[in-house]
C-alpha cells in the first residue's frame, strides 16, 4: 500500500467552515487512505467557548478518513503556536505531512496533488514546501503544469520533517542579515507586503509562523512547488478568520484535473515569478475598487 502523508487540520471556532472543509476533503481522491489528525485549539475567552464546542462536535462526527486522531487544546495556543507545535509532532513521527486549516477547501484532487509531488521532491533539498493554492494570475494557461516559486504559501501546504528541521522561529535570527537587496528580493521587488510583516511581527501586531516560514526558506535558497491551476480555496477571506479580511481578489476555480507533470530543474519558474509579481502588483485594482472594499471591511466589523 502507498505510504500516504498524514494531513493535520487546525481549527478554532468557525463551524461552518470546519464542516465544509471536512466534506471537500472527504470528497478528495485517497481520502479514504488518509490518516488525519485534527488540532482543536481552545476557547479565547468565554465568548468563544459555543463556537468551539460547535466544532468539536463536527470534528468528532464518523467522517470517512482511514485514522482520525483529534486534539483538544485545553487551553487557546493561538494559531501560530497550534501550527508549529502540531506540525512537529506529527511530522517527527511520519516524515512528511499535508496541513490544513479550518477555511480551505480542498480540490478533488488535491491530495493525490499533495502526495505524487512528496514523493518526486522527497530527497531535493532545495524543495522545501509544496503549496496547494495558485493565485489566479494573469494568463495561467501559459505557466506550466506545476512550477517552483520561492514564497512559501500558508494556504494548504506539505513538507518533509528535513525542511521543517530548518524552521527558525527566531526572527531576529531570520533577518539579521537583511540589507536593501535582499529586502527586495524577499518582497518580490516590494509588490508584497511581506516585509511589512516581519516589521509587524517584530512590532508584536501580528504573531505569524507563516512570515517565519517563508523566511527561512528564503535564507535557505529553498524552493515551494506550486500547481498552475490552484488545489485549494481559501473560504476563509469572507471575513470571518483571525487573520482575513472580506476580499474575492483571491478566488480561484479549483482543479478538476491531476498534475501529472513535475519539472526535474529544481529553479525558479521566471514567467511564474512575473505572473505572480504583477497580480501582487495589481490585485487591489483601482482608487475606487479599494475605496469599495475598504467600505465593505468596515461594514463587515459592525
Amino acid at each position: 500500500m502507498r505510504n500516504l502523508a498524514p494531513i493535520i487540520i487546525f481549527t478554532y471556532n468557525r463551524p461552518q467552515h470546519t464542516r465544509r472543509m471536512l466534506q471537500a476533503l472527504e470528497s478528495a481522491d485517497l481520502a479514504k487512505d488518509s490518516d488525519v489528525y485534527i488540532y482543536s485549539d481552545g476557547a479565547k475567552n468565554a465568548n468563544s467557548i459555543e463556537a468551539v464546542n460547535k466544532v468539536r462536535a463536527i470534528i468528532a462526527e464518523p467522517w470517512q478518513f482511514n485514522n482520525i486522531k483529534i486534539i483538544e487544546r485545553e487551553r487557546n495556543l493561538g494559531l501560530a503556536q497550534n501550527v508549529i507545535s502540531g506540525v512537529t509532532e506529527v511530522i517527527s513521527k511520519n516524515g512528511k505531512v499535508i496541513v490544513l486549516e479550518d477555511d480551505l477547501q480542498i480540490s478533488k484532487v488535491g491530495l493525490r496533488y499533495f502526495n505524487d509531488a512528496l514523493d518526486v521532491y522527497e530527497k531535493e533539498e532545495k524543495v522545501m514546501e509544496i503549496s496547494g493554492y495558485m493565485y489566479p494570475v494573469k494568463d495561467a494557461a501559459k505557466l506550466p503544469e506545476t512550477f517552483f516559486f520561492r514564497v512559501a504559501n500558508s494556504w494548504g501546504w506539505a513538507t518533509w520533517e528535513r525542511a521543517w528541521k530548518k524552521y527558525n522561529p527566531n526572527i531576529d535570527e531570520l533577518i539579521a542579515d537583511f540589507d536593501k537587496e535582499k529586502i527586495k528580493r524577499f518582497s518580490i521587488d516590494h509588490t508584497e507586503n511581506f516585509w511589512k510583516q516581519v516589521k509587524e511581527y517584530k512590532a508584536g501586531k501580528i504573531n505569524s509562523w507563516a512570515i517565519r516560514w517563508y523566511l527561512t526558506l528564503f535564507n535557505n535558497n529553498g524552493l515551494a512547488l506550486y500547481p498552475r491551476q490552484s488545489m485549494i480555496q481559501n473560504m476563509g477571506t469572507d471575513g470571518s478568520g483571525t487573520h482575513s479580511d472580506a476580499d474575492t481578489m483571491y478566488h480561484v476555480e479549483l482543479a478538476t484535473q491531476a498534475a501529472t507533470y513535475f519539472p526535474q530543474e529544481i529553479e525558479e519558474n521566471k514567467d511564474a515569478y512575473e505572473a505572480i509579481k504583477y497580480f501582487y502588483k495589481n490585485r487591489k485594482g483601482s482608487l475606487l475598487a479599494r475605496a469599495i472594499r475598504y467600505a465593505k471591511k468596515q461594514w463587515n466589523k459592525k
